[in-house]
């Protein structure tokens, strides 16, 4: 029997993704648990894996397509099931025009076209591999204008979509939901650059690519263990402050296609590190993940002049920018947080030897 298989349940109250990147192609066998096309969601970048061996016999949602939980994605079965169904298409009623060859449109395309008179055929899909999207159908019956140019020139539209519409929700839910103050100071982490440099080798031996990452992570970990009111998150609805009793620290990451890793590991973050250093920044007011109260800034490792012992000194000095929420958090408290962040940062042996 085939089986139509439905974009499943994702967690976190997801409700739909779109298709990013299809691993089979229709005709082709798969084993179960192969992951056989990729969806991105409002969280993430998601691979689905077949849930049963058998042949992809019919694609029905396609790359770029929105799927809602439930649809259905496509059809596995046997390869003779197929023959089957298409012997009996065969000897059906004539007179029902089939779908132009080659164009390649999504249903819902297809059902724009219909209803404005516009002729697949003519148009030139400005989508993936030709695909003709809504806008050139539009665009086609004139119902819209030219989308690659302006009043002044050439331009690009790029649509807000998957986790890139995600994290603007979320950062504009921020800004309207908490008071915003950002702190900055600097550490000298001469000898925490010395520490890394002197366990790098040994680290890629392990297979290891050792950064000063876990080393914020530790330093944070102490100063939130001594300063725990920067390790928690606001309850709008109760105006409760809930004041986490465990350390998980987000780390937040840039890559072309956004995040790509199993839901379960995007909940619960009790505090964020970002670290736009890596990218050469120097000094930012990163913004909350709300409802986290607070998030850690980390800019860059320069050298520069530096007193230290009644000299001046050329030292490592790393920039840190704190943005914490005033409605939770005093500026007093956010200072001396920081201040103990920093104790651990320029004195790297006290991380190993103090327990959080």
């Amino acid at each position: 029997m085939p089986f139509d298989f439905i974009l499943p349940d994702l967690g976190e109250g997801i409700t739909e993704a779109e298709i990013r990147k299809y691993l089979v192609n229709e005709g082709d066998i798969v084993e179960e648990h192969q992951t056989i096309f990729e969806v991105e969601t409002d969280k993430a970048v998601v691979e689905v894996p077949s849930p049963r061996k058998g042949f992809i016999l019919k694609i029905y949602k396609h790359e770029g397509d929105i799927a809602n939980v439930g649809d259905v994605i496509l059809t596995i079965g046997e390869k003779a099931e197929e023959e089957k169904k298409e012997e009996r298409k065969s000897h059906s009623v004539v007179g029902v025009l089939p779908e132009a060859e080659g164009i390649l449109a999504t249903p819902a395309v297809r059902s724009i076209a219909r209803k404005l008179g516009v002729n697949l055929e003519k148009i030139k899909g400005t989508g993936r591999g030709g695909r003709i999207l809504e806008e050139d159908v539009l665009k086609a019956s004139g119902g819209l204008k030219d989308l690659s140019r302006d009043a002044f020139g050439p331009v690009e539209r790029v649509a807000i979509k998957g986790v890139r519409r995600t994290i603007a929700k979320n950062l504009i839910a921020s800004m309207r939901s908490a008071a915003f103050v950002t702190g900055m100071d600097d550490a000298d982490v001469t000898d925490l650059w010395h520490l890394k440099e002197k366990e790098k080798r040994g680290a890629l031996e392990r297979g290891i690519h050792l950064t000063f990452i876990p080393f914020f992570i530790k330093a944070v970990q102490h100063a939130l263990a001594a300063h725990p009111m920067l390790n928690a998150s606001v309850d709008e609805d109760g105006e409760i402050i809930i004041v986490k009793k465990y350390f998980n620290i987000g780390v937040a990451v840039d890559t072309p296609d956004g995040l790509k890793i199993i839901i379960e590991e995007l909940k619960g973050s009790s505090f964020t590190i970002s670290n736009f250093g890596s990218f050469g920044g120097t000094y930012a007011t990163p913004i909350l993940n709300y409802p986290d109260v607070a998030i850690l800034g980390t800019g860059k490792v320069s050298e520069r002049p530096w007193v230290k012992d009644e000299k001046i000194v050329i030292r490592k000095i790393l920039s840190l920018s704190l943005t914490f929420d005033h409605r939770v958090v005093d500026g007093g408290e956010a200072a001396k947080f920081l201040n103990k962040a920093i104790h651990y940062l320029e004195d790297p042996d006290q991380i190993f030897i103090e327990s959080a």
